[in-house]
């Protein structure tokens, strides 16, 4: 009997430490997840359809999204439990909407019945621009046009109602113009005619040629600074040509032979060419100081003069009649 009873005991305590040992190596059930649900709707009551439903948690991989159907509800399944999500809204023609923080316990269905959304607000900026600011930003856009793509055509204006140019305007366009490369290779081609022409009465060698040049870049230069920027500034007019493009063809000539003489105010009205004449005037008195004695006096006065009215003239008729196609008025950035 004594010895059963050992037996009986050894059983006993091996029953118990199998029991134990199971129970250390069985670990509890996981939390069973949770399940966020709801409907979107907009401010008056309307469900939204095809909205973007995201679920972002505190890990990136917890991060999943859903589409609300036709009757805008949306069911987020398998949410971690004893976690903080925040759940984010967004449709089109709505404004974003985002929840506080959500924690869901084990199995719980969580119920999100305060998603309305809000009209997206569209902002308009309205810059208001101030004259010289609307003149600046035309004088860059004649600054490209060219002829073909290449020769300079800025003293041309095709807008119908220009802003008044600047003195500060005035003389840019001027100094855009005279620095131009196709400017300075024309200037060049002029130079290289007077050395065949021996006009002026320089010397026909190497150093007449420099003088030649130096005379004609110093015309051009004082023609168009005095008559294009200097009085143009102080006699508040306009030394570009304003396309005109309306009315018969005998009333566009005698418009384009007008140039020389009648051209347009800073206030937009026609008035007499004061700053063009007596540019070309000052222009032709000035180079007497430079030209060769024989060549100059009143003569080469009233020659820079007629010469500046005829190129206004034949400058207002190509302008009218032929560069007004769009083959002609290519822009080009240098």
């Amino acid at each position: 009997m004594k010895r059963l009873s050992q037996i009986a005991c050894l059983m006993l305590v091996g029953i118990c430490f199998a029991a134990t040992s199971l129970a250390q190596t069985v670990s509890p059930p996981d939390p069973q997840p949770g399940t966020i649900v709801g409907t979107v709707v907009d401010i008056n009551g309307g469900v939204v359809p095809n909205a973007t439903v995201v679920l972002n948690g505190s890990n990136p991989d917890e991060r999943r999204s859903v589409t609300t159907g036709d009757n805008g509800f949306f069911q987020l399944v398998n949410v971690i439990p004893d976690t903080d999500y925040r759940v984010a809204v967004t449709a089109q023609d709505f404004a974003a909407w985002s929840s506080e923080p959500v924690t869901v316990m084990p199995g719980q269905y969580v119920l999100m019945s305060s998603i309305q959304l809000r009209l997206e607000v569209v902002q308009t900026t309205v810059v208001a621009l101030t004259p010289e600011q609307v003149a600046t930003e035309q004088v860059k856009a004649e600054e490209k046009q060219r002829v073909l793509g290449v020769v300079p055509n800025f003293y041309v204006v095709y807008d119908p109602h220009p802003a008044p140019l600047t003195a500060k305007l005035k003389f840019q366009l001027a100094s855009r113009a005279l620095t131009d490369p196709i400017t300075l290779t024309g200037l060049m081609v002029n130079a290289s005619i007077y050395q065949v022409a021996q006009y002026p009465a320089f010397h026909s060698n190497k150093v007449g040629f420099g003088q030649r040049v130096g005379v004609t870049f110093a015309g051009a230069y004082s023609n168009v600074f005095l008559g294009d920027a200097l009085l143009p500034s102080l006699l508040h007019q306009d030394p570009r040509f304003f396309y005109e493009d309306t009315g018969t063809t005998r009333s566009r000539m005698l418009y384009a032979l007008s140039n020389p003489f009648v051209i347009h105010g800073d206030d937009g009205r026609r008035e007499f060419n004061y700053s063009g004449i007596l540019g070309d005037l000052a222009a032709g008195g000035i180079a007497n100081a430079y030209y060769p004695s024989q060549d100059r006096g009143g003569r080469l006065v009233i020659q820079s003069a007629l010469l500046g009215m005829g190129g206004r003239a034949l400058n207002g008729i190509i302008q009218e009649f032929v560069l007004n196609r769009p083959v002609f008025r290519r822009n080009r950035k240098w």
